[in-house]
């Protein structure tokens, strides 16, 4: 029997590819979904991009037949458009009229004629509804992980008490099997009672030893994960960063650091400091604060401002051999260019040569979206996305399908890439146990 899926307008604002997604069965979008894409078309922010990119899709498909009665997709499936031809008081819902109501019936009523129906929805309601219903619902999971099991980008080793004390002399030992690009290790001997922290070389096929400490704009790590992060940041080979962890663990600091040093060093390696954020709030969005949009800008920005302010008036900062000793205040920084601050939304459509870029609370970015930013690299451009799994605020995303820990699994064994999952938070005794019992 062939497999029908009824898609909710939510699947294709998270991922506009995902009538693709279905092999050669048969996706259904029922013409309420076509509505509410409609109104969405005209908007600015993410939701519009992917209504408009929908819609264009669907309207390239009509062309090789006519939708109420199923087009050929390029991967064998058929499209169809099911403009609803039954009756409303049939439908075992309250809100008859409900859009979200409206699409699930569309599911219900063909289950009814006896076909094999599944219902994806990312919206958890309208898939308890659906499964009240008797219709199988299905979360949109091409794009999963598991976050339980995320990469973590360092690994423990124990070795036998000669050998390690012949790790420490020669600084170097040949890896054994299951090293990814850039993966560190915490070596330790089979007594327990020191530590060598290491970094795998993959041409080479060894473990490097690298120094415990380092400073950087006068910040320290705290932690082996943050040492471990800090040599991720400043290695201009590597191109992109993720950097994963809870509350407090120093994701956004490190990165603010890092990237400072790297543009205020007297022989700057990048033009220019780029950070972005989702606006992804709790309540009202960007557009309901007064101002400019440079003024709205700064309600979001202003944890990144706060990094930024915390880094500059370390007293560390103004003995500083290499970095040059002039504006060092964020708003001379902005004036003079070398630091911008942007939404996600604003960062479409641009080329983004010879910068650093810092994505900040990405957890909250889709896939497609993540992958959108990436690509606006230009050559000589270092990302850094940051941000915890485990507090997420886009309602159709979680810790298994957001984008920054599809990024880890998808990217883990390239050479360009580097990771660190940082467990620990370092910002306060409070903040620790506020993560921790909370």
């Amino acid at each position: 029997m062939e497999k029908n899926f009824v898609l909710d307008t939510n699947v294709l604002i998270h991922n506009p590819q995902a009538l693709y997604s279905f092999a050669d069965n048969n996706v259904i979008l029922p013409i309420t979904v076509i509505e509410e894409l409609d109104r969405f078309k005209t908007e600015a922010d993410k939701k519009g991009m992917h209504a408009r990119q929908v819609l264009r899709e669907i309207d390239r498909l009509i062309k090789k037949g006519a939708l109420k009665k199923g087009a050929k997709m390029d991967n064998g499936g058929t499209l169809i458009i099911y403009i609803t031809s039954f009756k409303t008081s049939d439908i075992p819902l309250t809100d008859k009229e409900l859009n979200d109501n409206r699409i699930l019936a569309v599911a219900w009523h063909l289950m009814q004629q006896g076909k094999k129906v599944f219902f994806i929805s990312k919206d958890v309601n309208a898939r308890i509804k659906a499964e009240a219903m008797g219709v199988p619902a299905r979360d949109y999971e091409k794009q999963v992980v598991e976050y339980g099991n995320l990469y973590r980008g360092w690994k423990e080793v124990i070795l036998p008490k000669a050998e390690y004390d012949k790790l420490t002399r020669d600084n170097k030992m040949t890896a054994k099997p299951g090293f990814l690009a850039n993966e560190f290790a915490q070596v330790k001997p089979d007594d327990g009672k020191s530590l060598a922290i290491c970094k795998y070389d993959q041409e080479q096929n060894v473990l490097n030893r690298i120094c415990d400490g380092c400073s950087i704009m006068g910040i320290k790590p705290l932690n082996v994960e943050q040492r471990f992060a800090f040599d991720l940041l400043l290695n201009d080979d590597i191109k992109l960063v993720t950097l994963v962890g809870q509350a407090g663990s120093g994701k956004t600091l490190m990165a603010l650091c890092s990237a400072l040093s790297k543009i205020l060093n007297k022989n700057p390696v990048y033009e220019k400091l780029l950070v972005v954020r989702p606006i992804m709030p709790l309540g009202k969005d960007i557009g309901y604060l007064p101002g400019s949009k440079e003024k709205k800008l700064n309600y979001w920005m202003q944890p990144i401002f706060d990094n930024f302010d915390f880094i500059l008036k370390t007293s560390v900062l103004a003995k500083h051999e290499d970095v040059v000793a002039s504006a060092l205040t964020v708003d001379n920084l902005m004036r003079s260019d070398l630091i911008e601050v942007e939404a996600v939304t604003y960062i479409r459509g641009r080329s983004i040569p010879n910068q650093f870029l810092i994505v900040d609370e990405a957890q909250n970015l889709t896939p497609h979206e993540i992958k959108t930013i990436i690509s606006r690299a230009g050559d000589g451009t270092k990302i850094v996305l940051t941000g915890d799994p485990d507090q997420i605020d886009n309602p159709y995303l979680d810790a298994n399908s957001n984008g920054l820990s599809y990024t880890v699994e998808r990217l883990k064994s390239f050479k360009l890439f580097g990771h660190m999952l940082l467990s620990k938070s370092e910002r306060s005794e409070l903040a620790s146990l506020a993560v921790a019992e909370l």
